[in-house]
């Protein structure tokens, strides 16, 4: 057993402090006194947060998911976590079948190991159900259109797609989904309309992808999906680097959608944590330059973003409380994903997933399931 002591506890009712917090594999307690026989790991004033979740994250530390190698998902899980993220999606991009296949192959591999940093949950599968007129950074020689078929092997691996709605003729594969398999739909890379988009949300999609990138801006005529997003009861992914959005929008977002439905992510490439410099997405030259990845056209690729990082600006340019804004990088990404019931809040019961962070959102300890894969206290 171990007790983590002086530190200010995140909860869902925001920042406690005197209190300390056991654990094991899992969150035992949350008390005043140390027990007997308990390790103690003192915090040292610092904020003692559930462990940040990223959902949409395609590499970092120099590898990628699409590198389809366990050495590469490694790789992302202990860089990762040195930035407080305990759990994660690694996302697949558009390309062909045999690459996809071979990263999800992979994924599955790693969702069984018990790696040395952040766990992985699953796959997110961005693309290739996507619309060729908002592809971004993906090889447009492999978009398909929507598919059961697909991803019917892939239904345990797979925990998020990204799709283009309007692709999906007669909403055929968003009810296949919705009816045979417990994977989260979301709305990215797609010229949908403001009614197609709100038609998915009725057949059960619950997620949006990188509200405002690589899809139908709003407008006072057709408000797209951006508008329907901002109108609906649907999780709403946001890439907070002050980059892909405007800081001065964060605050217009978190009014509209309020703290519970914010989903703060990375959407990081292989450059992240990494120095500037020439990479390569799904076969693409990126040049990663002052905090932005860019293809030769300058077109986004992905960002460089850590999640403790978009915590930080999120709260900088908001009203919110750095609970609530913690909380957007954790519960409700597992909320969204349907793993809150273990995952994202420091609740007792849940999987002992923790990290500590100063004022600036730097991280010195990660927790994974109970064990120390990062630690920076001493």
């Amino acid at each position: 057993m171990k007790a983590i002591i002086n530190g200010k506890l995140v909860t869902l009712n925001g920042v406690i402090e005197n209190k300390v917090l056991v654990f094991n594999e899992t969150i035992q307690h949350i008390q005043t006194e140390v027990p007997i026989d308990c390790e103690v790991i003192d915090a040292k004033g610092m904020y003692i947060a559930p462990g940040l979740i990223d959902v949409h994250v395609h590499g970092s530390c120099g590898a990628d998911t699409m590198d389809q190698t366990t050495e590469a998902i490694k790789l992302m899980s202990t860089g990762i976590a040195k930035n407080g993220v305990t759990s994660f999606l690694p996302t697949t991009m558009t390309m062909s079948p045999k690459d996809i296949y071979g990263a999800l192959n992979v994924i599955r591999e790693c969702m069984e190991q018990s790696l040395n940093g952040a766990k992985v949950l699953g796959a997110h599968m961005e693309g290739p159900f996507i619309n060729r007129i908002y592809k971004g950074a993906q090889p447009e020689q492999y978009v398909i259109k929507p598919s059961y078929e697909f991803i019917k092997d892939y239904t345990d691996v797979i925990r998020l797609v990204s799709y283009a709605p309007e692709m999906d003729e007669d909403y055929s594969f968003t009810k296949d989904v919705k009816e045979k398999t417990d994977i989260t739909l979301s709305i990215g890379h797609t010229n949908a309309t403001y009614d197609q988009a709100k038609e998915a949300f009725s057949l059960g999609c619950s997620h949006v992808t990188h509200l405002f990138n690589a899809m139908t801006p709003l407008n006072h005529r057709e408000p797209g999906v951006v508008g329907a997003s901002l109108t609906s009861d649907v999780f709403t992914e946001l890439i907070a680097d002050t980059i892909h959005v405007n800081k001065q929008l964060f605050q217009f977002v978190l009014d509209n959608k309020g703290k519970e439905k914010i989903v703060l992510i990375t959407d990081s490439m292989r450059g992240g944590c990494m120095k500037d410099g020439q990479y390569d997405l799904g076969g693409q030259r990126v040049v990663v330059k002052d905090g932005a990845a860019r293809l030769e056209s300058g077109n986004l690729a992905g960002s460089v973003l850590t999640l403790n990082k978009a915590i930080y600006n999120f709260l900088q340019n908001t009203n919110a409380t750095i609970a609530e804004v913690i909380h957007m990088a954790s519960l409700n990404p597992a909320t969204s994903i349907g793993v809150c019931n273990r995952k994202g809040s420091l609740e007792i019961g849940k999987d002992a997933d923790i990290a500590i962070f100063d004022e600036e959102m730097n991280c010195y300890l990660s927790i994974v399931e109970g064990r120390e894969v990062y630690n920076q206290l001493d």
